[in-house]
């Protein structure tokens, strides 16, 4: 069976597309051929590497890369995950869907303690996996 390739596009890929390829390549590997990139390039977000590891994922081996640096260049569906990306997405042959998500980076206050930083983090991180779980069969 050949696997539907899906891209998974934030803005500076440190996070949202971050979680979501990994939980791609977790709960869907037989199905699925997960990439994530940026339009631009920011790093891993520690707390998605932290509220992942949680969940018993680990991403620490995974790169944020822009566009240009993927490996392949055509994908099955291109699933922007931030208004941003969505708005500034250049042209990918296949099919491209919004399925948008709150920024965790954005939703946490300076002063707030560790725990309370990683809050929105989880809750994000639990609702990129329900929607991974959903794929590749949501987006026909």
């Amino acid at each position: 069976m050949k696997k539907t390739t899906i891209l998974f596009l934030c803005t500076g890929n440190s996070c949202r597309s971050q979680m979501a390829e990994g939980w791609a390549r977790h709960l869907k590997n037989n199905e699925i051929m997960a990439y994530s990139a940026g339009i631009e390039k920011h790093g891993i977000n520690p707390f998605a590497l932290k509220v992942m590891a949680e969940a018993g994922i680990d991403i620490s081996n995974q790169e944020s890369t822009t566009i240009d640096e993927l490996p392949v260049s055509e994908f099955d569906w291109v699933v922007t995950l931030c208004g941003h990306a969505s708005e500034t997405c250049p042209y990918f042959p296949g099919k491209r869907v919004h399925q948008g998500f709150d920024d965790p980076p954005k939703l946490v206050k300076e002063e707030w303690s560790e725990e309370e930083k990683l809050a929105p983090y989880r809750k994000v991180r639990d609702e990129i996996q329900e929607f991974i779980e959903s794929l590749p069969h949501s987006l026909k």
